[in-house]
């Protein structure tokens, strides 16, 4: 049994499993943020934009694997890349509303809501709801 099978069994419920694998991607997300904007310098607004692009991939992986394995692609490399471009595209509504929380909270609010790391939290809490939705409906559906 592989370790995806043994993290379905244990954990059966796929809103919880989704709950996981965000939660792992939050990690993602906040690691690469971490290390573009206070370990390399890169701009807030850019360091944001890159880290969501990793967590989104690291997102589609995990949840192919573990949220909506029995509806992900058993293709080739062409039908992964559909199934990544159709998550991409998809979860991009919730990205963006992502990114707008960011942008505004580092923007306009006051310490400590404009902490990059903070507004990377609240973003993700907000986008979480259009991400599952949009997965869930069009991404890795029964066909």
């Amino acid at each position: 049994m592989t370790l995806a099978e043994r993290i379905r069994r244990f954990v059966p419920s796929p809103y919880l499993r989704f709950g996981l694998v965000g939660g792992c991607g939050f990690v993602v997300d906040e690691t690469i943020l971490t290390i573009l904007h206070y370990g390399i310098g890169i701009d807030r607004y850019s360091a944001r934009a890159v880290s969501i692009f990793c967590a989104a991939t690291f997102t589609w992986w995990g949840n192919r694997n573990l949220t909506f394995a029995e509806h992900a692609t058993t293709g080739g490399l062409g039908a992964l890349a559909h199934e990544w471009f159709k998550f991409m595209l998809a979860n991009g509504i919730g990205a963006l509303v992502n990114y707008s929380v960011y942008t505004f909270l580092v923007t306009f609010a006051p310490f400590p809501l404009d902490s990059p790391l903070v507004a990377t939290a609240a973003g993700v809490a907000v986008g979480l709801v259009f991400n599952f939705t949009l997965s869930k409906r069009f991404v890795f559906r029964a066909s």
